[in-house]
């Protein structure tokens, strides 16, 4: 399977109603690596590889980028 279709089917609509100003892009694309990016005030980005994850670890990945955000505004 590409990149874990599943999480982004069961977690997207969720996402979005808990965070409906948050921009969310998704780019389907055959033959290249997953990975979830975010970006931050001032030009900070974090991305983390998503290859063979579980949709667990993926949703912690997510709140892992989630705390960086948060921790950057302090």
């Amino acid at each position: 399977m590409y990149f874990n279709r599943a999480f982004v089917e069961k977690n997207y609509t969720d996402l979005k109603k808990q965070n409906p100003k948050f921009p969310i892009l998704i780019r389907e694309c055959r033959g290249v690596e997953p990975q979830l990016w975010a970006r931050y005030d001032m030009g900070v980005e974090r991305g983390i590889r998503l290859e063979g994850l579980t949709e667990e670890q993926i949703s912690k990945a997510l709140e892992e980028l989630v705390k960086v955000g948060a921790s950057l505004k302090s």
